[in-house]
């Protein structure tokens, strides 16, 4: 039998409450990027990775302002939202090559959000093939990369415009 080691999921796997404070807050406040893996800023919003990802290079875009709700946000902001997740699209594909994407909103606990007062927006990279038995008969998902390696990766192909 062979045996696939993610270590680093064990945090997300045993952790009993959910984190105190706001994690967009508090990486759109990090002096660190890296530390938090923001990936880019601009006027009103910040992309960075999925610390517990769907897929490797997991992307999530959010903005500054701390409200669970799209109709919380000014046209600015969504403006600013959509160009991020728009150049987060053109990185995945720059440093992934992805066969697609899902991109989506989860708003409100009903709605999926796991973080339900901070809105934010999943950019998944996707594969042919990219599902297998573990999800459904492991409750498992494989994700075959780091996030320091896909930060890396990410940081690289958003640095190179166009």
């Amino acid at each position: 039998m062979k045996r696939l080691w993610a270590p680093w999921r064990m945090k997300y796997i045993s952790a009993t409450a959910a984190p105190s404070g706001c994690i967009f807050c508090e990486a759109a406040r990090a002096k660190n990027d890296r530390k938090r893996f923001v990936i880019e800023r601009n006027g009103s919003c910040f992309s960075l990775l999925n610390l517990f990802p769907y897929n490797n290079g997991h992307i999530m875009v959010a903005p500054y302002k701390h409200t669970g709700e799209l109709s919380g946000l000014d046209r600015d902001t969504v403006c600013d939202m959509f160009e991020l997740i728009a150049a987060s699209q053109r990185a995945l594909e720059k440093g992934f090559r992805p066969e697609g994407f899902n991109i989506g909103i989860n708003v409100g606990r009903a709605g999926g959000a796991g973080i339900v007062d901070h809105v934010h927006v999943h950019v998944v990279p996707r594969w042919n093939g990219d599902t297998n038995f573990m999800p459904v008969i492991g409750e498992t998902k494989i994700v075959s990369q780091g996030l320091e390696a896909a930060y890396d990766a990410l940081l690289n192909a958003m640095k190179q415009k166009s």
